[in-house]
Order: structure tokens, then sequence, then C-alpha cells
């Protein structure tokens, strides 16, 4: 029996009016686990927009103490590829000045 001078709480308080329940992540969702298959997605094709993408996901993973798997492989892809894209560029402007080079070189004779 309860003792009648003791207040009792109700069993369940109802919540302020306007009050709205905080949605909760899904099961086994994350922060910036979407962007960081965006990030994956975009190192193939737009590195430097999957290294950008892939580091704002990482960041966002590891404030909220999560692992990003995603995130970190767009990361390392999206260096890979600059550099391979760099690489090209140099060879691409060696060629094309070793060609400059070479045409200016050589005489025309009219005979």
């Amino acid at each position: 029996m309860t003792d009648p001078n003791v207040p009792q709480q109700p069993a369940y308080q109802q919540p302020p009016a306007g009050y709205q329940q905080p949605l909760a992540p899904a099961p086994g969702d994350y922060p910036g686990k979407t962007l960081g298959i965006v990030g994956l997605v975009f190192a193939f094709v737009f590195a430097l927009v999957g290294l950008i993408l892939s580091i704002i996901a990482l960041n966002q993973s590891k404030a909220a103490g999560y692992q990003n798997t995603p995130a970190k492989v767009g990361l390392i892809i999206s260096i890979i590829v600059l550099a391979l894209y760099v690489v090209w560029i140099i060879i691409a402007v060696v060629i094309g000045a070793t060609a400059l080079a070479t045409l200016g070189s050589m005489t025309y004779t009219t005979g």
C-alpha cells in the first residue's frame, strides 16, 4: 500500500506542448556514411571532388566516434588518382614541348 503523505509520480509524464520527439538515426547508420559512399564514387570520376567529400565524411564520422571505411577508401583512391593526373599532365607537357622544339628547329626548303 502507498503512503498518502508522499506525493505520487504519475506513471507517464506528458511532454510539454509543441515538443517533438527527436528522430533517432536508422540502425547501422552513422554520420558521414552516405557522404563517404558518394566521395568513394566521385574518387573514380572527379578525384578532387571525391577527395573533398571523403575528408568531410571522415571528419563527421570521427566527431561522432564512428569508423567510416568508404570515406577512407575514397580518400586513398582520390589521392592516387590525383597523383596519376599530375603525372599524366607532366608527361603531356614534356611531349608537347618536345614536339614544339622539334617543329621549330625544322627548316623548310623549297626546291
